[in-house]
């Protein structure tokens, strides 16, 4: 199997630390056995906390998640060097979420819930943001007081952005045309409702177009099927763990990947990486039967292994890498990248290293 060598890994500053008082861009090395081989600080930055390649993977984008918000480029060099390229607004407070195209990156400002789009030039140097600010509520009275833009998703010639304080996904023209800076912009519209209180946050598209989101505030994985152009149709969720804190309550999906019929969802709280497979449900011996445990729409999905990752790990973000037998997660709260190795066959998986690095929040290959 052959695993990348090297990983660049955002940070949050210190809890008792303020924004730029230490933390940066890492890179990380794992060797072939999922074993890490050393990291060091390569960018300082002000909350780099979340990062994007852009399709060449000559230039990296990383949020600044502090006020004001702001993005930052750097020229990736053949060694695996960061040069500054440029700096930006991010259009909103907070950004958390960035996608590069070969032409812009996509952001999403969680704080005001503005989803943003920023020319990205072949050299790496940013432009000024065009606005298209969101708005609503719902009904968890803490956490979706307002909007709260949290990801951005490339969807064939648009962009998909969820947003979890008014339980939809918005989208948007590619390039980012239409008014800047109005909620209801020609060009973007809802693509779909979710039921109140799920609170989506991060999501993946399979092959045939389906789309599978985590709801932060349900712990639920949701299904959804494209409905006509722009649209989707929620079609039903499922649990995506048994795991629950010590207080009995649900934990908070943070991000989910996917690799073959696999899918991975990092919990806070449990503090576990969930495995769940995914398959047709019409090749299941009971066909499209509802009463089949875990069925939803034309999917049945099945939890098969929840991965612990050490009490308080408040796992914030992972990458699958190589073929999809190893899993880098970023240990939030105990300053530690995990790595696991998946049993593809059974789902099943076990730690093969830890490495300690503060505060990790995002792990990208590179």
């Amino acid at each position: 199997m052959t695993i990348p060598s090297a990983l660049w890994i955002g940070t949050y500053p210190k809890a008792d630390a303020g924004p730029g008082t230490g933390e940066g861009i890492w890179r990380v090395a794992i060797g072939p056995s999922g074993k890490f081989a050393g990291g060091e600080l390569v960018a300082p930055v002000a909350s780099p906390s979340f990062l994007a390649l852009d399709p060449s993977g000559r230039t990296l984008v990383t949020v600044t998640e502090s006020e004001p918000g702001a993005l930052a480029s750097f020229h990736v060099s053949d060694a695996g060097a960061l040069a500054p390229a440029g700096t930006a607004a991010s259009g909103g407070s907070g950004p958390c979420h960035v996608v590069a195209t070969d032409t812009a990156a996509w952001v999403a400002n969680y704080g005001d819930g503005v989803a943003a789009v920023v020319p990205l030039a072949g050299d790496g140097a940013l432009g000024a943001p065009r606005t298209f600010p969101h708005a609503g509520t719902g009904p968890v009275a803490d956490r979706q007081e307002g909007p709260h833009a949290h990801f951005v998703h490339v969807w064939g010639d648009r962009v998909l952005v969820s947003d979890l304080g008014t339980d939809e996904l918005r989208t948007y023209p590619l390039d980012g045309s239409g008014p800047s800076g109005v909620p209801e912009a020609p060009g973007g519209q809802v693509a779909a409702v979710l039921p109140p209180g799920t609170g989506p946050r991060h999501l993946v598209e399979l092959p045939d177009g389906t789309i599978l989101l985590v709801g932060e505030l349900d712990c639920r994985l949701h299904v959804l099927v494209p409905a006509g152009p722009g649209r989707l149709e929620h079609v039903g969720s499922v649990a995506i763990t048994g795991r629950t804190m010590s207080d009995g309550a649900a934990g908070y999906p943070s991000h989910l990947t996917v690799a073959g019929d696999l899918v991975h969802v990092g919990v806070r709280g449990p503090d576990v990486l969930s495995v769940l497979r995914v398959r047709d449900a019409a090749a299941t011996p009971d066909g499209l039967d509802d009463s089949v445990p875990g069925a939803v729409g034309h999917l049945v999905i099945e939890n098969v292994c929840d991965v612990p990752l050490g009490a308080g790990a408040w796992p914030r973000h992972h990458a699958v890498l190589a073929d999809g037998d190893l899993v880098v997660v970023a240990a939030q709260n105990t300053d530690e990248l995990v790595a696991i190795r998946l049993d593809r066959a059974s789902g099943k998986g076990e730690i093969t290293d830890r490495l300690e690095l503060p505060v990790p929040a995002c792990v990208l290959e590179a």
